[in-house]
């Protein structure tokens, strides 16, 4: 092993300096990390990355930073427990970018996270050009003395009359306002058009709107004249502060001129106060739309929840009724409908598609004030009577509005979801806050956009539009700061990477790595210094071809004097980095131990490495000698089975083109018809039709944006999982999904934590507790004492310690320290009492049980069969480490995703389900991606179909079939650009995966 820097005796400013972590999994590692690089931590999963980066150097940092800060203060801040170290010294303040969601708050967005949007309020409230809600007209207001230069501008000798209209357009009768003015010295009015003479003792008709204004003087335009025209105007706007008139020339009625000192129109009465940062802001009552509140949707009765299945007719149930326990109800309703298709002249047995249009808005809106003949009668000599059909929308949203039954109103909110704000369209704001634009002369198509239309521009296309923002020389005084910080903010967060999404997204819809790297972002823009930056895998949902990007970004955070010390398992960023330490061996108790560190170029020398053996190859990931064929899309149909080295010509393929296919691989034909989606147009996709083949390895592709979770997550699997389930998401924009026979049961294994409670572990998720429990309960000495399986459980009230409620520790209120959690004095963190740990099985207890690894308790219950079959899963996918009563919170997201894989290796095959997967490398070293391949070649081979979102091209490489989007993202994706096999895509010169594809290839 090459030569690690020295352990010092003394404090060195150089390297942060590590003696004795214990924490969790590290065992007494000593280790000296280089100040002022960028360290990369790498290894196989569990082998104690996190618990050296995260829970022992940054939780010490923060600790240490909130430590010095007063008793009041540190009781607002968020505490780490001290870890189980020696000591750390050469510790800076430490700041971690984790791999999590900013909000789920659905006022939290791209643009006020970072926060673009508060300097965007300021910017529109400064510059942004008001325009009536009305008409659409720019509004202007101008100063006294702006008027009076405007006035100036007229030619010399020009005469001008200063009108002040105190009433518009009012009925009545005014003789009094007349002899007001009289008294107050004023000759003259102009009423309706016509200047009269105040002591003619004008008349209005009382029943007639009149327009009246006041003359206030009559002038020549010409030099000198100002002092008296700025006098006028001062009087003018004493009788109304907002508008002044001027009729020149001759006073024909053509030559008037109107000048507002408020955002007005006169012609539509429209006023407008000044606009402030508040105005911009869905978050105040200022600017919010009153009727979502800023949220931009409402609860609302959805048509698509009412009638999932259009395909079938109303009698067949097409309409999803919500009196589903009250028949008489239900009849009634029925009843309803048919006298309305009836007036319609409906044929209920016709799918619901096929009806016309004007019976479906009846139905679902309402018939307004026609009545429908409803074919009930008072009595029998009587006509049936007749009344407007309310439509079923309002039934469902007036009922759950007014309904007092938790049973019927959780009835009618699964017919509603989230829908569009129909006052404000979903843009949050108010109409007048919406028709402040601000102009730009850039790159980008729009030249004039408001606050809504800003954010909803990717930020690689809102750059150049800021670029090109036009202002006045007397905005540029005050607006040219709040440009500089917009653009320094947008290019940061181009730099990660993240220069596809929009700023109006939602920061809760956000992968954990689009949250890091805007974190990232951000903290680039503080532009510290002397800090320790904590990371883990930012790499996370990049392409290989955004990577490069994000490296030169973490060399930036490094050049500005931090030290950045990230987890990663991304080829590109290890051999970037400056200084490499690898933990293992192995994961959990095998794991813990420093067995290699250096830069790149002496960790391939170093035999310990793993991590060294595949970066200079001497360990890789073979390309599969058998591939799948999926010879079925578009004109590619499938041949059948091929045998031996017999070669399947493909549909309209060439035989020497055929020849070259076969060189790279031998092709298992899948028969079946293709899932395919049609017209597909959520977000960027541009219309596009995608078939997944079925029984095969499915690779969806491209850079980041390109539309691959557009496609795959919001079409796809909302999609199905209604179609199936019953889900109330809606699907994203497409035309149909036909291909469903060849499936019949969706799974989707995301990176969510497993369960909804922290008592959730791999044993409940993967179903071994309950039969584990079983066992316990068959045992002589349960029998004798009658327990039954929910005596060993650690949820209920019986077996578990009551002190602690099942959870091994008690949590102590240090008030102004951080809460510390210690174990249990009366269970000695073994969460059952006394009396139920005496029952054992094979020398182990229930606790015991709980406290193996999952390679331990697999082989303690390999005679098992109901037991056994469920924990070899969770060692088949590489979690052997893990024990089988850690919380599912304690779990990663990779690792949590692979808890769920497990799970389903345990069922029982079927075949014909559709798996669905988004980045399953997600933590993975380059050994474990081996293990997760074999895991998911094993669900394929019984029949199933996966398809995955990756960018790992270990994994791509391995693919049946793969589908390509691009070329780039945002704007420029969006469409297919490649789809085949692995060699088929590496050979497309429009495909970014299919160039770093080759290489792997070669």
């Amino acid at each position: 092993m090459a030569a690690s820097p020295p352990l010092q005796t003394e404090q060195s400013t150089g390297y942060i300096r590590v003696r004795g972590a214990r924490q969790h999994n590290l065992q007494n590692v000593d280790v000296d990390i280089p100040r002022g690089k960028l360290v990369v931590l790498t290894g196989v999963s569990g082998s104690g990355k996190s618990s050296l980066a995260f829970d022992t150097l940054y939780a010490e940092g923060q600790r240490r930073y909130v430590q010095s800060l007063s008793a009041y203060a540190r009781q607002f801040l968020d505490q780490l427990d001290k870890p189980d170290v020696d000591f750390i010294d050469g510790l800076s303040p430490a700041v971690a970018i984790e791999q999590r969601t900013v909000a789920h708050n659905p006022r939290s967005t791209i643009a006020t996270v970072t926060e673009i949007y508060d300097y965007l309020r300021v910017l529109y409230a400064a510059a942004g050009q008001p325009h009536d809600p009305v008409t659409g007209e720019p509004l202007r207001k101008m100063t006294p003395a702006e008027i009076a230069d405007e006035m100036l501008q007229l030619p010399e000798g020009t005469r001008a009359i200063v009108l002040a209209p105190v009433v518009a357009q009012e009925k009545g009768d005014f003789r009094g306002l007349f002899e007001k003015l009289q008294r107050q010295g004023f000759v003259r009015v102009r009423l309706d058009g016509v200047i009269h003479e105040l002591d003619e003792k004008l008349k209005t008709t009382r029943t007639e709107a009149h327009d009246i204004e006041v003359v206030l003087d009559r002038l020549v335009l010409r030099e000198g004249v100002r002092g008296r025209l700025m006098e006028a105007l001062e009087s003018a706007l004493k009788w109304n502060p907002r508008e002044v008139r001027f009729l020149t020339g001759d006073g024909d009625p053509s030559d008037l001129r109107v000048f507002t000192t408020a955002y007005a129109n006169p012609q539509t009465g429209t006023v407008l106060e000044d606009f402030t940062p508040k105005h911009f802001s869905f978050n105040t009552h200022l600017g919010a739309c009153p009727t979502c509140e800023g949220v931009g949707t409402v609860m609302a009765a959805d048509p698509k929840l009412i009638v999932p299945d259009e395909a079938k007719s109303i009698q067949a149930g097409a309409v999803k009724t919500w009196w589903n326990k009250q028949p008489k109800l239900k009849a009634l309703l029925q009843r309803s409908i048919e006298a309305l298709a009836k007036f319609y002249e409906v044929d209920l047995e016709t799918p619901f598609r096929a009806l016309p249009e004007k019976f479906k808005d009846a139905l679902f809106h309402g018939t307004g004030k026609v009545a429908v003949p409803t074919g009930w009668k008072i009595d029998a000599n009587k006509k049936s009577v007749a009344k407007p059909f309310e439509g079923l929308l309002d039934q469902v949203e007036r009922m759950h509005n007014t309904v007092k039954g938790e049973s019927l109103r959780a009835q009618l909110t699964r017919l509603m979801n989230p829908l569009p704000c129909k006052t404000c369209g979903g843009k949050r704001l108010r109409p007048e806050v919406l028709g402040v634009t601000l102009e730009s002369r850039g790159e980008a198509e729009a030249s004039k956009v408001n606050v809504h239309e800003f954010t909803r521009m990717a930020v690689r296309d809102v750059i150049p539009w800021m670029d090109g923002l036009v202002l006045t020389d007397l905005q540029k005084k005050y607006c040219t700061e709040l440009q500089r910080e917009i653009l320094k903010r947008l290019a940061f967060l181009d730099e990660v990477g993240l220069g596809y999404l929009t700023l109006d997204r939602e920061s809760g819809s956000l992968s954990g790595g689009e949250a890091q790297r805007i974190r990232l972002a951000s903290q680039i823009g503080a532009g510290l210094a002397g800090v320790l930056y904590v990371l883990d895998e930012p790499s996370i949902g990049l392409h290989p071809v955004d990577n490069e990007r994000l490296i030169g970004t973490l060399k930036r955070l490094r050049d500005l004097g931090n030290s950045v010390l990230v987890v990663e398992h991304d080829e590109d960023t290890i051999r970037e980095a400056d200084w490499l330490i690898e933990l293992g061996p192995g994961a959990g108790p095998h794991g813990g131990r420093i067995i290699a560190q250096g830069p790149a170029t002496e960790l391939v020398k170093q035999r310990e490495s793993l991590t060294g053996s595949w970066l200079d190859g001497r360990s890789g990931i073979p390309v599969p000698k058998v591939r799948r064929s999926a010879g079925l899309i578009g004109n590619r149909t499938p041949q059948g089975t091929s045998g031996g080295d017999e070669l399947t010509l493909e549909s309209g393929e060439s035989a020497p083109a055929a020849a070259k296919r076969s060189r790279f691989q031998r092709a298992v034909a899948v028969s079946g018809q293709p899932l395919t989606i049609h017209g597909a147009s959520e977000h960027n996709l541009r219309n596009v039709t995608v078939s997944f083949p079925p029984g095969c390895f499915i690779c969806v592709t491209g850079p980041s944006g390109s539309g691959k979770s557009s496609l795959v997550d919001t079409i796809l699997r909302r999609a199905l999982m209604r179609h199936f389930y019953g889900a109330k998401d809606e699907p994203g924009k497409h035309e149909r999904i036909s291909g469903l026979d060849s499936i019949d049961k969706v799974v989707v294994i995301d990176q969510e934590p497993i369960g909804r409670s922290p008592r959730s572990n791999p044993a409940t998720y993967v179903g071994a507790f309950t039969p584990i429990r079983e066992l316990f309960a068959q045992l002589p000495a349960s029998k004798v004492r009658g327990y039954q399986p929910n005596r060993f459980s650690f949820n209920v009230a019986g077996g578990r310690c009551e002190k602690c409620g099942g959870d091994g520790l008690l949590t102590i209120d240090m008030h102004f320290l951080s809460d510390v959690q210690v174990t249990c004095d009366q269970c000695r963190g073994r969460r059952y009492n006394l009396e139920t740990l005496e029952i054992t099985w094979k020398g182990r207890n229930i606790s015991d049980v709980l406290d193996m690894t999952v390679a331990e308790a697999t082989r303690f219950f390999e005679k098992h069969p109901a037991i056994f079959p469920k924990l070899h899963a969770l060692e088949q996918v590489g979690l052997g480490y893990v024990k089988l009563g850690q919380s599912g919170a304690a779990l990663s997201g990779g690792e949590a995703q692979r808890v769920k894989l497990a799970a389903e290796l345990a069922k029982k095959a079927t075949g014909h389900t559709l798996y669905l997967l988004d980045e399953p490398t997600t933590g993975l070293h380059f050994a474990d991606i081996q293990t997760l391949l074999t895991v998911l070649m094993r669900l394929r081979d019984a029949g199933n179909t996966l398809v995955v979102i990756e960018h790992n091209l270990d994994v791509i490489k391995c693919a049946d079939w793969i589908i390509d989007l691009g070329p780039s993202g945002g704007s420029g994706g969006g469409e297919v650009v490649a789809v085949g096999t692995p060699e088929e895509v590496a050979e497309s010169e429009r495909s970014a995966t299919g160039r770093f594809l080759a290489k792997v290839l070669a």
